[in-house]
C-alpha cells in the first residue's frame, strides 16, 4: 500500500493555535485563538468562518466517496507514490487539470463559495514550471528548492495561500515600472542579499532581507504559509523586484492587517451556509527574512532572472483563472439552486420570466465549466514534464463569469423580493410574549407547500446572500478575484492571432492572393508565449 499524507481539520487546527500573534484586529495584536487556556482554548470567533470552509477541504479529502477527485498521486521526488491532497499535487496529466477542475467545484459546492485552497495550489503549480525554466536559462537552484518545498507541504498536507497583489502606489503612467515609484516600498522587493538570519530549523544561515506590502490577501490568518509571487512583468531596471519565496504565516517580520468576513450570526436556525466566512488581509513584509531555502526567484542572482517574474505573474493567473472555472461554476450554480429555491418560496417557479431568469444563470456556469474542461483537453506538457492548459480558454471562461456575476445577483434579488432586507431579526420569530413568534411565522409563509420555518430559513440564507457586508465583498470577488475581466481581455487579445484568422474573411471578400479558403485550427496558447517574446527581444538587443 503506498503512504497516504491526508491531514485533518483537528491538525490544522493544532498548528494554528500554536502560531505566534501576527495578526492586527481593531487596534489590537492577537494571535488565532480565543485567548483562553486549557480545555477552554479555541479558535477565535472572527476567524472561525475561514476555517471552517478549510474543514470541509479536510473533510472532503478524507471522505472514500471523493477519493478520484481530491487525491492524487505523487510524483515529487522523495514522495513518489505517495497519495497527497490534490490541493499540494502538481499537474501531471490532462486528466489531472479536469479533477482540479471537478474537485474545485466539489467543495465550493460544499461551502456556497469559494473553497480558499486553490490559491496554494495554483501557486505552486505555477512556480514548478516556471523555476525549471529559470534554472535552465541562468543555472539558478530554484526548482530543486521548489521539490523540497512541495514535498513538505505533500507530506504534512499544509494550507497555502498566494500573496501577489502589491499595493502599487501611485498609477500615474510616468511610475509605470515598479521602480519608479516615488516609494520603494509600494512593490515589494529584496532590500539585502546574502543577509544573516535564522532559519526554519533554528539555525544560522544565509538568505535575503524583503520590504513591502500585498493586498487582497485571502485567508492569510489562518494559512500554514503564504508564498510571495511578483505581482507583473518586470524590467532588467526592476531585479530587486523579481522575487518570490514561501514562508510560515507567523514568520518574524510579517505583519497581517486583518479584515474578517462572516455571515450574520445566528441562534436558533443553525445551517451550513450560517458557519461560511473568510479573512482579508493586508500583509506587509517588515524587512523580512527569507532562508535562501524558500527563496523560489531572485533577480540579483543573474541578470536574466528579472524577465522570469512576468513569466512568473501570469502562470499563476493562468493556473487561478483554471481554477476559477471550477469555483464560479459552483457559484454560479449556487446562486441558481437559491434563485431557484426562493422563487418556489415565493409561488412563482412556474412563471416563464422566471425560468428564463434561471436560464441565465444556467448558461453561464455551463460555458465556463465548458471552457475549463476544454482548456485542460487542449494542454500541453512543458519541458518541466508538467501539464498546462489553454490560455484562451481559461481567460474566455474567467471573464465571461466576471462579467455576469452582478446579473446574477441582480436575479436572485429579483426573485426573492425586498423580505430579505427587511426581514424581522431571528429572535422575534422567536419570541412567545405578546404572541410576536407566532405572528412573525403565520405571515412569512408564500407558498402553502413550504412551513413557516423553512421559509424563514429560505429567507434567512437570502439575508446572508444579498444584505450582508462578508457577501457583497463575494460578489466584488466574483467580477476582481484572479484579475479583473480588463486583464482577462488584455491576455485575450494578446493570445488570438487575428491576422491568421482575418484570412478568412480575406477568402470570402475575393482579396487577391486569397483564393482558397484558409483552413484555421487555433494552436494551443499557454503564458510561455510571453518567455518566447522576452527571447526573441533579447536576442534582438544583441
Amino acid at each position: 500500500m503506498p503512504e497516504k499524507y491526508i491531514g485533518t481539520y483537528e491538525q490544522y487546527k493544532a498548528r494554528l493555535l500554536k502560531m505566534k500573534p501576527n495578526i492586527y484586529l481593531h487596534g489590537r495584536k492577537v494571535d488565532r485563538s480565543n485567548g483562553k487556556e486549557g480545555a477552554e482554548r479555541d479558535l477565535a470567533d472572527w476567524i472561525v468562518g475561514g476555517t471552517y470552509v478549510m474543514k470541509q477541504c479536510y473533510d472532503t479529502a478524507n471522505d472514500p466517496r471523493y477519493a478520484d477527485v481530491c487525491l492524487a498521486e505523487s510524483k515529487i521526488p522523495g514522495m513518489e507514490g505517495a497519495i497527497v491532497n490534490r490541493c499540494t499535487h502538481i499537474h501531471g496529466s490532462k486528466e489531472d487539470l479536469l479533477k482540479k477542475q471537478l474537485m474545485t467545484r466539489l467543495i465550493c459546492h460544499r461551502v456556497g463559495g469559494c473553497m480558499q485552497r486553490c490559491m496554494g495550489s495554483d501557486a505552486l503549480n505555477a512556480l514548478y514550471s516556471v523555476t525549471f525554466d529559470c534554472d535552465q536559462a541562468c543555472g539558478t537552484e530554484y526548482h530543486q528548492r521548489l521539490l523540497k518545498y512541495i514535498a513538505h507541504c505533500q507530506k504534512n498536507d499544509l494550507i497555502c495561500n498566494c500573496a501577489q497583489t502589491d499595493v502599487k502606489g501611485s498609477r500615474n503612467p510616468k511610475y509605470k515600472r515598479a521602480h519608479m515609484q516615488p516609494d520603494p516600498d509600494q512593490f515589494f522587493h529584496v532590500v539585502e542579499k546574502d543577509a544573516d538570519g535564522i532559519g526554519l530549523d533554528g539555525k544560522p544561515c544565509k538568505g535575503i532581507i524583503v520590504r513591502g506590502a500585498k493586498i487582497c490577501n485571502s485567508c492569510a490568518p489562518y494559512v500554514d504559509e503564504i508564498i510571495a509571487l511578483p505581482t507583473k512583468f518586470m524590467s532588467p531596471d526592476d531585479s530587486d523586484y523579481a522575487v518570490a519565496f514561501a514562508l510560515p504565516a507567523d514568520w518574524p517580520g510579517l505583519k497581517l492587517m486583518a479584515l474578517p468576513g462572516l455571515h450574520h450570526k445566528r441562534k436558533h436556525i443553525d445551517a451550513p451556509w450560517a458557519h461560511i466566512g473568510d479573512v482579508e488581509s493586508l500583509t506587509v513584509f517588515d524587512d523580512v527574512f527569507v532562508p535562501y531555502e524558500r527563496v523560489f526567484m531572485c533577480g540579483r542572482d543573474h541578470e536574466d532572472v528579472c524577465r522570469y517574474a512576468g513569466y512568473l505573474a501570469l502562470m499563476f493567473a493562468h493556473y487561478h483563472r483554471h481554477s476559477y472555472t471550477g469555483c464560479k461554476t459552483a457559484v454560479s450554480e449556487v446562486i441558481a439552486s437559491q434563485a431557484a429555491l426562493v422563487a418556489d418560496v415565493n409561488d412563482i417557479a412556474k412563471e416563464a420570466h422566471v425560468r428564463s431568469k434561471l436560464c441565465d444563470i444556467i448558461q453561464t456556469a455551463e460555458l465556463v465549466f465548458a471552457a475549463g474542461q476544454q482548456s485542460a483537453h487542449r494542454a500541453v506538457q512543458f519541458p518541466s514534464g508538467q501539464w498546462v492548459p489553454d490560455e484562451i480558454l481559461t481567460n474566455a471562461g474567467r471573464r465571461l463569469a466576471g462579467h455576469n456575476i452582478y446579473h446574477e445577483y441582480e436575479i436572485l434579488a429579483d426573485l426573492c423580493g425586498g423580505v430579505c432586507a427587511s426581514l424581522p431579526t431571528e429572535e422575534n420569530f422567536f419570541m412567545e410574549e405578546d404572541n410576536v413568534g407566532a405572528l412573525c411565522n403565520k405571515y412569512i409563509v408564500r407558498n402553502p407547500a413550504y412551513s413557516a420555518e423553512d421559509t424563514h430559513r429560505v429567507m434567512r440564507m437570502m439575508e446572508d446572500k444579498l444584505c450582508d457586508a462578508f457577501e457583497g465583498a463575494q460578489a466584488v470577488a466574483g467580477v476582481h478575484g484572479g484579475g479583473s475581466p480588463l486583464m482577462e481581455e488584455i491576455t485575450l487579445m494578446s493570445r488570438y492571432d487575428l491576422e491568421e484568422l482575418k484570412k478568412i474573411a480575406k477568402y470570402l471578400a475575393g482579396l487577391p492572393g486569397y483564393e482558397e479558403c484558409p483552413r484555421y485550427e487555433r494552436a494551443t496558447n499557454t503564458p510561455r508565449a510571453m518567455l518566447a517574446r522576452f527571447d526573441a527581444l533579447k536576442a534582438k538587443k544583441a
